[in-house]
């Protein structure tokens, strides 16, 4: 007997419609939603040639304020007024100070044994006292020779006045009858040489108290000469001892103590406290924006001092170029040559302006062109750069306020017009 298949079958339920086309429009709404999703970005790929990463780039928002023109340098603490002190005759040194000491203005800080210097001093004392002994005498011998050059003068207005009176009296006698002619016509000759007597007697008088008087003048300058031989010398023996010119401290002993030295041989440095420099390293492209009186601001742990830049260097070294720096009224307590000190000099200000975060996108463009961000795409834009600082940089045009840019180096992109950040 043949069995039928009534075990193999099983009842089936109907299909419901209205499930059915919920369970398509299911599926057609996932699909939609994944074609909202892909499409943008399919769009995006298609319009763009470049796609790039965002998490390897730097991206920074556009800013409105104030752009602060600075340079920031490490200083290092010079003296601007460090003066070393030389000798200025061969001997033996022996220094009062070490290293270090703290001195006052013209403390002795070194004293050179020099028997040559101060031998030639004895002897030009020596001269010197001669020659006042020369004038002295020829003073004396002037007036000796003044009073026989009066007395001859004296003896002539005699004999012309005893002439005068044997003159006289022939005359008279003659008129009486009682002298020959011959007597008056020889007293008048002799008062007439005696006057001749008087006048060379007066002028040689004058003569010889030029004379006399020009040469003790003369003597008289020797004397000076010499006595401004003798105040040079006693200068330069005075100069033995070594004389700090500032307040301040001993640098460095340039010899060593009872050293034998030559003259105009350096012996040791001054530092003077109160009048100390920071001393700058700034790069050249700096240069022509520097001005002597700039204001700065240095750093010492966390206080701020103020100060201003006050000289520039016109020579540009290792592309750089040295500037110094003038503490304020206030200046650090137990400042060190050499210390270093963070430094920042302060170029101008420019108020209410569009700015953003310096970056390489600056030489990658040239300054003329950036990527703005929005909606995912990078987008190659032509802006104007205006001053820079070294943590910012003005926009002058091409971009609003809000806006995001790239800021680190854009070479990758190749001047592509989008990117695509991935």
């Amino acid at each position: 007997m043949i069995r039928d298949t009534s075990a193999q079958d099983r009842r089936i339920q109907a299909e419901n419609p209205r499930r059915r086309w919920i369970v398509i429009g299911a599926v057609g709404a996932a699909v939609l939603a994944a074609l909202v999703w892909v499409v943008p970005t399919v769009a995006r790929l298609m319009s763009a040639g470049v796609s790039a990463s965002s998490a390897s780039l730097r991206i920074a928002e556009v800013k409105r304020g104030t752009l602060t023109r600075d340079i920031s340098a490490q200083g290092k603490v010079v003296a601007a007024v460090s003066p070393t002190l030389y000798t200025n005759a061969a001997g033996t040194v022996t220094f009062t100070a070490h290293a270090g000491d703290k001195v006052e203005k013209d403390q002795v800080l070194a004293e050179v044994d020099s028997p040559e210097l101060n031998n030639k001093l004895e002897q030009e004392q020596a001269t010197f006292d001669s020659a006042q002994i020369d004038v002295e005498r020829t003073n004396i011998d002037n007036r000796q020779k003044q009073l026989t050059a009066k007395k001859t003068f004296d003896q002539a207005s005699i004999d012309r006045q005893t002439a005068a009176r044997e003159v006289e009296r022939n005359s008279k006698g003659f008129q009486a009858g009682a002298i020959p002619e011959i007597n008056v016509l020889r007293a008048k000759d002799a008062l007439a040489k005696a006057e001749i007597d008087v006048s060379h007697a007066e002028q040689d008088s004058k003569l010889l108290g030029e004379t006399l008087a020009f040469e003790l003048k003369t003597k008289r300058l020797a004397l000076d000469r010499q006595k401004l031989l003798v105040a040079n010398l006693q200068r330069q023996v005075d100069q033995l001892n070594i004389r700090s010119p500032v307040s301040g401290q001993v640098g460095q002993l340039l010899v060593q103590q009872k050293a034998n030295i030559a003259a105009n041989t350096g012996l040791l440095t001054v530092i003077d406290l109160s009048a100390l420099e920071l001393e700058l390293q700034v790069p050249e492209v700096f240069a022509h924006d520097l001005a002597i009186g700039m204001p700065a601001e240095i750093l010492d742990g966390d206080k701020k001092y103020t100060g201003a830049l006050s000289a520039v260097s016109p020579e540009v070294v290792d592309g750089q170029v040295v500037a110094r720096v003038r503490f304020g009224d206030d200046k650090p307590a137990g400042l060190r040559q050499s210390q270093r000190l963070t430094t920042r000099i302060l170029i101008d200000e420019h108020p209410n302006v569009l700015l953003v975060e310096r970056g390489s996108f600056l030489d990658s463009g040239a300054g003329r062109v950036a990527y703005i961000v929005r909606n995912g795409v990078a987008e190659r834009t032509p802006i104007q750069v205006g001053a820079t600082s070294l943590n910012s940089v003005e926009i002058v045009s091409g971009v609003k306020e809000g806006d995001r840019i790239v800021i680190s180096g854009t070479d990758a992109f190749n001047g592509t017009q989008k990117v695509v950040l991935n």
